[in-house]
């Protein structure tokens, strides 16, 4: 299992409370800290995932990684530690983190604490996205491209699927079948 989560992306979901009245600030933490976190080896992104006024200052910030120890590396560095003492008084307590391997990523439904479904759910839901996505990107994008060498046109049929899977596909199928996946 630990060989398996070495050679896979890593996710980590970092949930704050923010103190009231220190949003601003924390912003500024915020861009500090997430500017840190670019410079080490295998960080492949931050999304932040800001807080609905009036409802709940919570923050959700996602750092990705393409590995397990390049992950490690950071979440035990000496630079966290240090910007994660210079929040400490903007936020109501400790971070809650959690942390995602591979496609496990694509099942999480934004606010909400992140429960991985069983793996035969998403592998399930997943074939069925790619399937649907794959047949109308061939009807509909392959014979625009046609002329093009083949090559080129799996480059951009593969770039475009991984784009909306990740972005606009498999956010929307989580939501969708959320009552299943979650389910025993």
């Amino acid at each position: 299992m630990e060989r398996e989560q070495d050679e896979q992306f890593v996710t980590v979901v970092i949930t704050q409370l923010v103190k009231p009245g220190c949003e601003k600030a924390y912003e500024v933490w915020l861009k500090d800290i997430t500017s840190v976190a670019r410079t080490y080896l295998g960080h492949l992104g931050t999304n932040v995932i800001r807080p609905q006024l009036g409802v709940r200052n919570e923050y959700v910030i996602i750092f990705r990684f393409d590995n397990y120890e390049n992950l490690k590396v950071w979440m035990t560095s000496r630079d966290r530690e240090y910007w994660l003492n210079q929040a400490q008084s903007l936020v109501e307590s400790d971070p809650y983190v959690q942390q995602i391997c591979g496609l496990e990523a694509w099942f999480s439904i934004p606010g909400q604490p992140l429960k991985t479904p069983p793996r035969y759910k998403t592998a399930l839901l997943t074939w069925a996205a790619v399937f649907i996505l794959i047949n109308l990107l061939s009807t509909f994008l392959v014979p625009l491209l046609r002329g093009l060498p083949h090559l080129i046109i799996s480059l951009i049929v593969t770039i475009l699927m991984v784009v909306l899977l990740t972005y606009v596909v498999m956010p929307r199928v989580s939501r969708l079948f959320r009552w299943w996946l979650y389910t025993k």
